[in-house]
């Protein structure tokens, strides 16, 4: 949280929780839930259909949610009590994407393609609507890991905190595209990129508030690298200066899937989740170097935490345990590096994507 904030006035505010579903089974789309942020609970408000909403991003300026949808993409209107108004959906022109993001402006969108490895740029409308498609890119190459990563993943796209470039992360060829961002016309071109260790599956990639650090985690691999970022020049610099396992130990030899990665609101711990392990490692954060330290890693009580994410005071956490079909919930001890169940689970099919926002 903010260091002028103090936890007991972010607990009075009011907060609703968004989760994306698979539709393929019993469930229908995207679900609300009231926050109890003091006692670190949900209630389930209600579910918006849509099919597979397997990725959430709210805008920027908080009034607007866009979920990928087998169709493409589909805009909400976020009301004032956290409702959602549905404003349309727009087809992404491929196979269905993985990974939203947009500018801070909320000009444009950006679509990663997994399973086409494709990055799409897409207009917004000043009403939050989806507009026209801008440019669109497929990767091309085959990666080091052949029975899996045997084409272009992209399994993230964000804008650098300049706005000046955006980074699309490559789990399929282990590396990260650089492209330079033409506000005007919306266009990107391909000028760098940062290559990954080999079968390491670069999955997420995060950016410290002050925009110094990129942070990296890699699924196959389970390691965060840590690189120092200066967008200053006419190409973006990536020095790594980390690479941290997320595992309970450092050995090689477990079946496990880095997934989920989120910090806690005021930037000083990081969250890793790790399927097959199904745990969560705490990481403290140093403000000055961006250097983290791993602080311990616990179950999660579930399998597969796919997506997690801290409350808005920090306290507590939220696991998205997409094959135990639940959402577990649990109490941070910073002093003590514990998770402690805190209340419990709840039921939700196939939970893939969460995302939180203050309402009235």
């Amino acid at each position: 949280m903010p260091e002028t904030e103090r936890p007991e006035v972010i607990t009075l505010r009011k907060y609703v929780a968004y989760v994306g579903t698979y539709t393929h089974g019993d469930d229908e789309g995207i679900h609300i839930y009231d926050m109890d942020v003091r006692n670190g609970s949900m209630k389930e408000r209600k579910i918006v259909p849509i099919h597979n909403a397997s990725y959430l991003k709210q805008s920027n300026n908080k009034k607007y949610l866009y979920s990928i949808c087998d169709e493409g993409v589909e805009a909400f209107r976020i009301l004032p009590d956290g409702d959602l108004c549905d404003l349309g959906i727009a087809s992404i022109r491929g196979m269905r994407g993985c990974y939203i993001s947009t500018d801070l402006q909320d000009e444009y969108l950006f679509v990663g393609g997994h399973h086409d490895g494709k990055v799409t740029v897409m207009k917004l409308n000043g009403d939050g609507s989806l507009g026209q498609i801008t440019d669109n890119i497929f990767h091309q190459g085959v990666g080091s890991i052949v029975d899996r990563n045997f084409r272009p993943h992209i399994d993230c796209v964000t804008l650098t905190p300049d706005q000046k470039f955006l980074c699309a992360v490559d789990s399929g060829l282990d590396q990260i595209k650089i492209y330079s961002f033409y506000r005007r016309t919306g266009k990107i071109k391909m000028i760098d990129f940062v290559p990954c260790a080999l079968e390491s599956a670069p999955h997420r990639m995060r950016f410290s508030s002050d925009g110094r650090f990129a942070y990296v985690i890699c699924e196959q691999k389970n390691a965060v690298y840590v690189y120092t970022y200066n967008g200053n020049g006419n190409c973006p610099e990536f020095e790594e200066i980390q690479c941290i396992s997320t595992l309970k130990g450092e050995h090689d030899d477990v079946a496990s899937a880095a997934c989920g990665m989120c910090f806690r609101p005021d930037g000083k711990y990081m969250f890793c989740s790790n399927a097959g392990e199904n745990n969560v490692t705490i990481f403290s954060v140093d403000q000055k170097t961006g250097l983290l330290a791993k602080v311990r890693s616990l179950p999660i009580s579930g399998d597969y935490p796919k997506d997690i994410i801290t409350f808005p005071d920090g306290k507590h956490l939220i696991c998205c345990n997409h094959e135990s079909n639940e959402m577990t919930f649990f109490k941070v001890d910073y002093e003590k590096g514990l998770l402690i169940v805190n209340t419990r689970p709840l039921d939700i099919n196939r939970p893939n994507s969460i995302m939180v926002t203050e309402i009235e």
